[in-house]
């Protein structure tokens, strides 16, 4: 699908060049999560831009207060807004049936051919584009016949939306993480000593190891960020039901991860009894291998530290061991969207080393 570049949006000087190297581009602008819109202000206002909110600005599952998936800017098509088309997350969205003028700004960025194919194919709602207008860019079309038709596709396919986007971030924090080698000593001794391999940032460091556990830990004044991988023998599929899951979580944090560590009687637990914020589940691919995510809060058992985690647990059959893996924060006051975000990227970097011959797995 060929898109009219907008001639308004784009210096024609360098537009060849920056087609075909998108090193001639500006770095895309924005923080992690950051997202603007651009549509017609009627339709924005209207079921439409309803429909848009209710995918862009959905909760977060599993975070102690509610923060919106994506920090949702709403802006007004118009020629000649060069810096805003610049962000990291951008989408536009239009529909064939709108006759404002918004709309028909947005509607003369596309070709004949594929304003002929919206009209008649009706499978047809959107398309992504990478290093559009910026470098390190993503760009979602969202567009309909009409506005009954696209509010239908939006519905069907809200998760996939939500998921691209998602995932792009995802992607752009693990690009980070193994871009540095500053943690190289880490990663070398996780690999020698447990048969693992992680990438975490810098300032991470081993609080503690034990024969089946060790965990990680960093601590600024953003937050205080932990990540422990357990592991045991593999015997069954039930072990990854939640509640099994759970159990071994519970039992896991009790014995090595403490609010204080002279006193064992303050460990950490998972917070069950809020029935508005239960821990949730979902199976997935990891790495290739079936795994299930668990996403939820946790506590101390005295009640006077909480906060979030996210989880998977994994099979690896040349072990023999399933694998728990789990990243956790404590930063009261304040959005934990993206530390969560960070430690979810810091988690799937995990696998198994192929050199296991002198991992220290704890098996019997």
């Amino acid at each position: 699908m060929k898109f009219a570049a907008f001639a308004c949006l784009v210096v024609l000087a360098v537009s060849c060049n920056t087609k075909n190297n998108p090193e001639y581009l500006p770095v895309a602008t924005g923080k992690p999560g950051d997202m603007i819109l651009i549509m017609d202000s009627v339709q924005w206002k209207g079921p439409l831009g309803s429909e848009l909110r209710k995918i862009f600005k959905a909760e977060i599952p599993g975070l102690p207060r509610e923060e919106p998936m994506f920090n949702l800017i709403y802006v007004h098509p118009r020629k000649g807004s060069t810096l805003l088309t610049q962000i990291r997350n951008l989408v536009y969205v239009f529909t064939l049936d709108a006759e404002t003028p918004g709309a028909k700004i947005l509607k003369e960025g596309f070709d004949a051919e594929t304003l002929s194919r919206i009209e008649t194919d009706t499978s047809f709602f959107v398309s992504t584009a990478t290093d559009e207008y910026a470098r390190g860019q993503e760009v979602m079309y969202l567009f309909g016949k009409n506005e009954k038709s696209l509010i239908k596709h939006l519905q069907e396919n809200a998760q996939y939306i939500r998921n691209f986007f998602n995932d792009i971030e995802k992607k752009r924090a693990v690009a980070a993480l193994t871009g540095t080698s500053s943690t190289k000593a880490l990663t070398e001794f996780l690999k020698k000593e447990n048969g693992i391999e992680i990438r975490v940032p810098f300032g991470f460091k081993v609080a503690d190891k034990q024969p089946d556990f060790v965990w990680l830990r960093q601590m600024d004044a953003k937050a205080d960020k932990s990540v422990f991988i357990t592991w045991k023998p593999y015997e069954s599929e039930y072990q990854f039901l939640p509640d099994s899951l759970v159990s071994w979580r519970d039992n896991i944090l009790k014995h090595y991860i403490f609010e204080d560590p002279d006193n064992p009687d303050s460990f950490v637990v998972t917070e069950t009894t809020v029935p508005f914020k239960p821990v949730t589940a979902r199976q997935l691919t990891f790495n290739n291998s079936f795994a299930m995510e668990l996403r939820g809060l946790w506590k101390t058992n005295t009640n006077t530290m909480g906060g979030p985690f996210i989880s998977y647990a994994v099979a690896n059959r040349q072990t023999g061991l399933i694998y728990y893996l789990e990243g956790f924060c404590y930063s009261p006051g304040k959005d934990q969207r993206e530390t969560i975000r960070e430690l979810e990227a810091i988690l799937s970097t995990f696998k198994v080393s192929d050199s296991k011959s002198a991992a220290n797995t704890g098996k019997p």
